[in-house]
């Protein structure tokens, strides 16, 4: 039997119907992702299964004694509540009492404070709540985090870990999620999907991640002008199913106007016609000018095209032995990075690990405490920040794309403020609203005008998928990979960065850059595990990865004699290298190539899987020089 049921819902904003009619049940344990174009009103729904919006007509039916949370995307405030009064608060009244208990115990009491520890003690018996604090302790204990921690000490990362940690915790049979993947790096990311995997609760959850939605999700929901549409399977299989829909929709519809088009040309015959006019025939035509009246169309796409700009030159940046420190912190260390244009780079790793800082040391905006940067030259650079510090947010819409202009010019052509910012989907009445009353994902498409609106041979894009809607960024990566430029990548999405990137650069918790041909998928075949389990269980702030080896230097050996055997390898190993190096070279200078990303599937993946092959051969054959040498030198 259905936890939760609509039966011919509807609701609408002015004239603008999100819900049309809708039937929808939602079965125990079902894992279901919630798909649709920005302003569709998935938001909205969701706010609807949650009992927060009131339906304008239709039948919301809850099951009796069916419990269902709902987090939404806004982060919870960052203020003075400790991390255990916030995951306690969740949980009503016995949540209130282990709150009070938590605070009593680590206060020196007197016998008034006594009395009041026996007082809750006894109602948390009564209310078996003792369990529920175990509960809380070990969440807690999952998260890294110390019970006394305050929500305000926390990054945003961290503070929707501990919404989401909250949600589940309330144990409910029915968890709606809007976009839990914001604010999340990578580890984070993979830590809820497994949360996920393995709750038993009912799940509806709105997302832009697709990897995740594809891990997560059995069934997917379409909500398309006003109409929920079901697909069992995966990401790939809802595709499929939805382009096919699409399409028999079109066919339909070309069928309909045709028909239409002869019934218009007969009832304006002439005056035999209409002497032997049947009236069924007329009542017929009426209703089919009502029905093509009213038919929705597809929500057009955005036209995006980037603006074109005179070549950089050939080199990019070089990093040689970059180190750089905050406040005495080590952020990057050792960086060696060779970059040239038309390189498409993605960087990973997690929130705080020098992603930005690296970016900004490629750029020139920051100098290296050591080590030296080498910048190419004609470079001009479009950045999109995920702060969205480039918006005004009192300005409207176009006086923050045109400064106060009426149009902009784009590859040569001048193009009114409100036909271009009508290419990203922004309605003439929209145009002059003020950025504060876009939503996340209008924001987002407006820094994507802005940043298409400018001259640029190197786009850097920090975070640029978050509010998207999927469709959005799937017409974002056909552009980027139909530039000419360099891509610059700082990104926790792990499709979009597979389906970008010619390499990537990972940074490690120690701070240490590690740069792989490939997406993400290569990264983890060549790197293999990027975040080891913690090496402390006291760390509070974030897990870490295994220590580097010690910089002491370790007591010399005894040396020993190498057999002939090794000692010709050794002698070899330098020859060797030296080839393996060529080989890259070549490789790399294939890939170099303004048409090789051009060329067959075939050829490209040849290139890259023999680049990647050799570089792990040259990283053996170093490591093993290294072993002979020290044995011969007794090291």
């Amino acid at each position: 039997m259905a936890l939760l049921r609509l039966d011919q819902a509807c609701i609408a904003y002015g004239d603008h119907a999100l819900l049309d009619h809708v039937d929808l049940a939602i079965e125990p344990g079902e894992k279901i992702a919630l798909v649709g174009r920005n302003g569709m009103g998935k938001s909205t729904l969701m706010r609807i299964l949650a009992g927060m919006e009131k339906l304008d007509s239709g039948v919301y039916n809850l099951m009796q004694g069916v419990s269902v949370n709902y987090l939404p995307q806004d982060l919870p405030a960052a203020d003075d509540t400790t991390v255990f009064d916030y995951l306690a608060d969740g949980l009503e009244a016995v949540g209130d009492l282990l709150s009070q208990f938590e605070h009593l115990t680590h206060q020196q009491l007197d016998a008034a404070g006594l009395k009041e520890l026996e007082r809750v003690q006894a109602a948390i018996d009564s209310k078996n709540g003792w369990a529920i604090q175990q509960r809380i302790h070990a969440s807690i204990q999952e998260l890294g985090l110390a019970a006394e921690t305050t929500m305000g000490s926390l990054s945003g990362g961290w503070r929707r870990r501990v919404a989401i940690a909250r949600s589940l915790l309330a144990k409910p049979d029915l968890l709606l999620l809007d976009e839990p993947t914001n604010h999340l790096d990578i580890p984070a990311i993979e830590w809820l999907q497994k949360l996920l995997q393995r709750a038993e609760c009912a799940l509806v959850l709105i997302t832009h991640d697709r990897r995740f939605l594809s891990e997560v999700a059995e069934k997917i929901l379409w909500l398309d002008r006003g109409k929920i549409l079901t697909f069992p399977g995966d990401y790939e299989a809802f595709l499929q199913g939805r382009d096919d829909y699409l399409a028999n929709e079109e066919k339909q519809n070309a069928l309909f106007d045709k028909r239409l088009a002869e019934e218009e040309k007969w009832i304006r015959q002439g005056i035999k016609a209409r002497r032997t006019r049947n009236e069924g025939r007329v009542r017929a035509l009426k209703a089919m000018r009502r029905e093509r009246s009213e038919r929705v169309a597809v929500k057009g796409n955005v036209n995006m095209q980037l603006e074109a700009s005179q070549k950089s030159g050939k080199l990019v940046a070089e990093l040689e032995q970059v180190n750089f420190s905050y406040q005495g912190k080590p952020i990057i260390r050792d960086a060696n990075l060779l970059i040239q244009r038309g390189d498409r780079i993605g960087i990973v790793g997690r929130n705080g690990a020098g992603k930005s800082t690296l970016v900004k040391l490629i750029l020139g905006e920051l100098a290296p405490d050591s080590g030296t940067v080498r910048r190419g030259t004609k470079q001009e650079v479009a950045y999109f920040d995920q702060t969205r510090a480039l918006l005004n947010e009192e300005l409207s819409v176009a006086d923050n794309l045109a400064e106060g202009r009426d149009s902009v010019e784009v590859n040569g052509k001048r193009k009114h403020v409100i036909g271009y910012l009508g290419d990203f989907l922004f309605a003439p009445q929209r145009v002059m609203s003020p950025v504060s009353t876009l939503s996340g994902g209008e924001k987002n498409r407006l820094l994507l005008a802005k940043l298409f609106s400018q001259p640029a041979n190197i786009l850097v894009l920090d975070e640029p998928t978050n509010d998207l809607d999927i469709e959005t960024l799937e017409l974002l990566e056909e552009l980027l990979n139909e530039f000419a430029g360099t891509v610059l990548i700082v990104s926790h999405d792990r499709e979009f960065v597979d389906q970008i990137v010619t390499s990537t650069i990972f940074i490690d918790d120690d701070g240490f850059v590690h740069s792989y041909v490939g997406g993400f998928n290569d990264l983890l075949r060549q790197h293999g595990e990027l975040w080891p389990a913690r090496k402390d269980k006291e760390e509070k702030s974030r897990p870490a990865v295994a220590e580097k080896p010690p910089a002491a230097i370790p007591e010399r050996k005894k040396a020993v004699k190498l057999s002939y055997k090794l000692q010709r390898e050794l002698e070899q190993l330098p020859l060797l290298i030296e080839e393996t190096e060529q080989r890259i070279g070549a490789l790399e200078a294939q890939m170099a190539e303004p048409d090789f990303y051009q060329k067959p599937h075939e050829q490209t993946t040849l290139v890259l899987d023999g680049l990647s092959e050799a570089q792990l051969q040259l990283e053996a054959l170093f490591e093993r020089w290294q072993e002979l040498e020290a044995q011969s030198l007794g090291d």
